[in-house]
């Protein structure tokens, strides 16, 4: 595939600035049903980001996997080792920070603690675990020039694995950066669905070896292929459920109804990504929808903005909006990094 990512558009910053501010705007609707953020916030339409810009978990486990990829890329190509030993000091590090006080998922947090103990990162995986905190922090390695189809696929599920280890996990964590990375690169909105559902068939029969080691022995299932194919098979049937509704939805209609609350990985990409759809000239429309939403709104809202901005690039959002996220200067030095 041929796609040449325009030269000014700087999708790397205006994907990271979107995931946080819909991880900022959701924070504070996640957990409540949507009449209740109506009643507590107004219209959806006309949601304000919080004064403050303060995020959750998810922005802060998207800068610690952009650490550990930048880490690894100043010591050289990037490469399994390579990569694990940093994130896996990284994901130490927000584990143990004073800021980590943000409701973090509780399989990120078992998995953590593992990870610091001598254990092999693969015995740390939560192997039964396809919980959203796989993919709500995958965007960075979508963004991330000059890789090579495999070393972003793999990045994208060794990042999911230290801590999720279902086979739908890995799956979704690499479709999650598929679409960041079409995105960024200039496809069209209207044909992401289908691309995404031709590259999970793709590789639906496809373990990546050289990445994730023997983490699938640790699943019940009998063969790699076995279990391989069980996360893209979860995928791929989420994926005809979105491409059946994208072009139909009622946009006033709470968008988990269509393809799923979010707390689970699928269910967050699919839901994230119809949200975008629904709007994907109207960034801060798709963000306010995604926050609006009875299920896990802060990943679902992220994951929009991940999207919008890598489409639209850093000028999608408000400059009043873009001043006031948390972790701001964080955001643009990674952003910087990698716009080209």
């Amino acid at each position: 595939m041929n796609l040449t990512r325009p030269a000014t558009k700087q999708a790397a910053t205006g994907s990271l600035i979107g995931l946080a501010l819909g991880d900022a705007l959701g924070r504070p609707t996640e957990f409540s049903d949507v009449p209740r953020i109506i009643d507590w916030y107004g219209p959806w339409r006309q949601l304000a980001l919080p004064g403050n810009g303060r995020v959750t978990d998810d922005t802060q486990m998207t800068l610690a996997f952009a650490r550990g990829i930048r880490t690894a890329m100043d010591r050289g190509v990037l490469a399994p080792q390579r990569l694990a030993e940093p994130l896996r000091e990284e994901y130490i590090d927000w584990l143990r920070s004073p800021e980590n006080n943000r409701a973090p998922g509780n399989t990120c947090l078992v998995a953590c603690r593992l990870l610091t103990t001598d254990v092999p990162w693969q015995d740390a995986s939560q192997i039964h675990s396809k919980g959203c905190g796989a993919n709500m922090r995958v965007a960075p390695i979508g963004l991330v020039p000059g890789l090579s189809e495999e070393q972003r696929a793999g990045a994208a599920q060794l990042q999911s694995g230290l801590t999720h280890g279902h086979p739908t996990a890995l799956a979704a964590s690499d479709l999650t950066a598929r679409a960041v990375y079409l995105l960024a690169q200039g496809v069209d909105p209207a044909g992401l669905v289908g691309q995404l559902r031709s590259y999970a068939l793709d590789n639906r029969s496809r373990y990546h070896e050289h990445w994730l080691g023997d983490l699938w022995t640790r699943s019940q299932d009998p063969s790699a292929l076995h279990f391989v194919r069980r996360g893209w098979d979860e995928c791929l049937a989420v994926l005809e459920r979105l491409d059946a509704v994208q072009r139909t939805a009622d946009p006033e209609l709470d968008p988990c109804e269509y393809t799923g609350d979010g707390w689970i990985a699928e269910e967050a990409l699919a839901t994230g990504l119809l949200c975008f759809l629904l709007f994907p000239d109207e960034p801060l429309t798709a963000l306010r929808r995604a926050a609006c939403t009875r299920g896990d709104s802060d990943s679902i809202a992220a994951l929009a903005g991940a999207f919008a901005g890598a489409h639209l690039g850093a000028d999608a959002w408000p400059k009043e909006w873009a001043e006031n996220v948390e972790y701001r200067s964080d955001l643009l030095t990674f952003g910087a990094l990698w716009d080209v």
